[in-house]
């Protein structure tokens, strides 16, 4: 490690702080876990760095790594006092894939760990940590962007909150939203195609493949009405009232968010409180489903047999959505990407998006508002199966052999520090990822990665339809569609379109459509996107050109020799 290389822990003027004029709403907040806290600004600074990488994900960590190695100036903002994204966050039981379709970085940080599933997430940060202080990259945490110059298709600097200005020559956004890219005002879309728009089966609403009767409320015609025979008396908590569209219409609904507990049932586990603003009433959906059949079986984990049902995973270590009615906020992440949200369907493709819909400041505060609406959701939702004597005892009882991992998130009172936000923007690009590349039907010529996951997708609406002349509750927009072997990601579905900017790559929110995001979002394939990224960004100094014009012959030879797989 070099000198002017060692890991720099920008912390104390960058700490998020909560300002002096809260509202009742944000001193009800959370004060261990949270999305956002407002930044006093602070003596106004400008630092100047080769790459500046806008995330701290898996994408952006190996990024930074990367280009580091290979002698840049470079730094990692990371918005929270984490890095590693979910890798760190609690995504442990690792959507693989094929596993030799995973090279490079990716590769060499699963051998570090010694694991590739099932492993502690602490511990993954701290290797994190290891290999960007071994590359010598800076990070600096709890920082989120306030706006960015352009000069004319080039971003020349990035304002944070905290007054820092971070002017570099190739910036690389890494979250989960795309807001970096957003704010450079580079094309995007937000929710699902409808099925024409690029010949894809699975996409739009109602897909008729997989899925249909996984996680239905086992068939039943559970009745979505706060009474169940009078469609006046309003519907149950978490039954959308929006109208949806028909079969193969786009709409702008994302899948839903959750936590990624880690639990145990070891001595000293953490028993599952209850939160402040609790309220049984909210899981009245689920206490109706438990008592709608006594044949139905509660596995407490994934299942496709018919009468089974999760309703949560329950194992050691980390607990993903498992039921019809789960531990997804299902129809509650749909602001999230860009603060907006309106419930319509359409068959033709809208126009992308440019710009940022609210400004940053108000979306971090929406933001902050979903998650906590979503922590609070979870952490009731488990307090109930735990506690509510509407839950059957005997399946409380086996609740109750698991509380939340000591080892685990303890600055957060055990909870993950990031919610697994499965989709934001989708930038559109000269290349755009679909369900053709994820099924072998087209091949991308300058591969910078495999992806080899099913296209994966969680409900995207519940709501009421109408079945043998009953209104009846289901959940929309699931499916899981295994792909024929690993496919090549495009180059081209990482750099905006030329006109729009020409020194951003974009190696999370890439262009991709709903379906092809959904086999691409998982964190080994951002964390090999996220090298090829910091590979490229590093190409284009060098050789003084826009990040679309990189040699891709040249940068194919050097992932090669990084030990990507193409």
């Amino acid at each position: 490690m070099t000198p002017r290389r060692s890991l720099v822990l920008i912390m104390s003027s960058l700490v998020c702080v909560l300002t002096s004029h809260q509202t009742q709403a944000e001193t009800s907040r959370n004060d261990k876990l949270f999305y956002y806290r407002p930044t006093e600004a602070g003596k106004a600074e400008t630092m100047q760095y080769d790459i500046a990488v806008y995330g701290g994900t898996p994408a952006g960590v190996t990024a930074a790594i990367q280009a580091a190695k290979l002698g840049e100036k470079v730094i990692l903002i990371s918005q929270n006092q984490h890095v590693g994204g979910m890798t760190s966050g609690g995504l442990t039981a690792t959507d693989v894939g094929k596993e030799d379709s995973i090279g490079g970085l990716a590769l060499e940080f699963y051998k570090r760990l010694g694991k590739l599933v099932d492993y502690s997430p602490s511990e993954a940060e701290t290797l994190y940590l290891k290999m960007l202080d071994e590359a010598g990259a800076t990070i600096m945490y709890g920082s989120f962007l306030k706006s960015l110059q352009m000069n004319d298709d080039r971003i020349v600097s990035i304002i944070l909150e905290s007054g820092k200005t971070i002017k570099a020559s190739v910036f690389i956004d890494s979250t989960y939203e795309g807001d970096l890219l957003a704010a450079a005002n580079v094309s995007y879309r937000v929710g699902r195609e409808p099925v024409a728009a690029f010949g894809e089966s699975l996409n739009g609403q109602w897909q008729n493949v997989s899925w249909q009767t996984v996680y239905q409320f086992c068939g039943l015609a559970v009745s979505p009405y706060l009474n169940p025979e009078d469609s006046k008396s309003g519907l149950l908590p978490g039954i959308s009232s929006d109208s949806y569209g028909k079969p193969g219409e786009g709409d702008y609904r994302v899948q839903a968010y959750n936590f990624r507990m880690r639990l145990s049932n070891k001595n000293g586990k953490i028993s599952f409180q209850k939160p402040k603003d609790y309220d049984a009433i909210q899981y009245t959906l689920l206490a109706r489903f438990m008592h709608a059949n006594p044949d139905i079986k509660w596995t407490l984990n994934y299942t496709i047999k018919p009468m089974t049902d999760g309703p949560v995973q329950m194992r050691n270590g980390d607990s993903n959505n498992a039921g019809s009615m789960s531990s997804n906020l299902v129809n509650g992440s749909h602001r999230w990407p860009d603060g907006t949200f309106e419930p319509v369907s359409f068959e033709k493709l809208p126009t992308p998006r440019r710009g940022l819909s609210v400004p940053l400041n108000e979306l971090y505060q929406i933001r902050e508002s979903l998650f906590q609406k979503h922590l609070s959701y979870q952490q009731g939702y488990m307090y109930f199966l735990a506690n509510d004597p509407q839950v059957p005892e005997s399946l409380r009882e086996r609740v109750n052999t698991f509380g939340l991992c000591p080892d685990e998130f303890k600055e957060t009172g055990h909870w993950p520090h990031h919610l697994y936000v499965r989709e934001g923007r989708r930038m559109v690009s000269d290349y755009v990822m679909t369900q053709n590349d994820c099924e072998a039907k087209t091949a991308a010529p300058d591969s910078i990665g495999l992806g080899s996951y099913s296209m994966d997708s969680h409900p995207c609406q519940r709501t009421v339809v109408k079945i043998d002349g009953k209104d009846v509750v289901r959940n929309e927009g699931a499916f899981g569609h295994p792909c024929r072997k690993p496919y090549p990601i495009s180059y081209r579905s990482i750099v905006p379109k030329k006109s729009e900017c020409t020194n951003l790559l974009v190696p999370v929110c890439l262009s991709a459509t709903h379906v092809a995001y959904g086999s691409i979002r998982m964190e080994p394939v951002f964390m090999i996107l996220g090298q090829s990224a910091g590979m490229a960004a590093s190409m284009a100094i060098k050789s003084k050109a826009a990040v679309q014009d990189v040699d891709y012959e040249k940068l194919k030879a050097k992932l090669l020799e990084a030990g990507q797989r193409l």
